[in-house]
């Protein structure tokens, strides 16, 4: 592969092409990176794979010796899946949704915002098509869905999903699937948003309201056995600590 080299310092990128893939990587997190890193059979091989819940997509907890990676491979959604299951219109390689992420979310982390720190970006492209896959950290906590079906997500953990999703629309990051699959919280209390997919930073304004109308939906859909005000209660918490922040 040929490599090309991208900006300097902490946020220090290259981009390795070779025929028709191209991966883009940050030597921060990786400073060596290998076209195997994007197929779960290989991390399997090595005893290094567990297949993660992650909706419609299809990740893989993975990772070298001393570090734990999320790899996830491009899945379209909604009707169109049933013809075309992971291609994508070629547009340039800038425009992919894989190195798109990855610029992002690593603008995103630049800015201290509770996202993972990507790693790598692979597009492979056939003709007017390509398919592709993202390597970013695996950070540590559960799923919000999660604690919300086990009825274990208590106000302290609202309040901090609402103080976190907050904190990202301040510095204008507009999530385009925003929902508690996508909401992350540890032990410690600490809540994280993953998934930037087609996420884009912009200017304060409605848009936030757009996706905290998601979110609603979210909790709506995945609580079918709570009541009205059980919701309710819920969701006050969670605009608390996103009024707090």
């Amino acid at each position: 592969m040929s490599a090309i080299g991208g900006s300097g310092g902490a946020n220090a990128t290259r981009i390795l092409r070779d025929d028709g893939c191209a991966i883009l990587y940050a030597p921060a997190a990786a400073p060596e990176i290998s076209a195997h890193w994007f197929e779960p059979t290989w991390w399997e091989a090595q005893g290094r794979a567990q297949a993660a819940d992650t909706g419609r997509g299809t990740a893989w907890f993975v990772g070298a010796p001393g570090v734990e990676w999320v790899l996830r491979h491009y899945r379209r959604g909604g009707a169109v899946a049933r013809w075309v299951a992971d291609r994508y219109l070629w547009l340039g390689l800038e425009r992919t949704r894989p190195f798109a992420e990855f610029r992002l979310t690593q603008r995103a982390h630049a800015l201290g915002l509770p996202v993972p720190r990507p790693v790598a970006a692979r597009v492979l492209r056939a003709g007017p098509t390509y398919s592709g896959d993202l390597i970013t950290e695996r950070l540590p906590g559960v799923p919000c869905s999660s604690l919300v079906a086990q009825r274990a997500l208590d106000a302290a953990g609202w309040h901090a999903a609402g103080a976190c999703v907050a904190r990202c629309h301040g510095a204008g990051l507009d999530h385009a699937d925003l929902n508690l699959h996508n909401l992350l919280l540890d032990r410690a209390g600490t809540a994280h948003v993953i998934d930037l997919d087609r996420a884009v930073l912009r200017a304060p304004g409605g848009w936030a309201r757009g996706n905290l109308a998601r979110l609603r939906r979210s909790l709506d859909k995945l609580t079918p056995d709570w009541t009205a005000a059980d919701r309710d209660a819920a969701w006050r918490e969670f605009l608390a600590g996103y009024a707090a922040r």
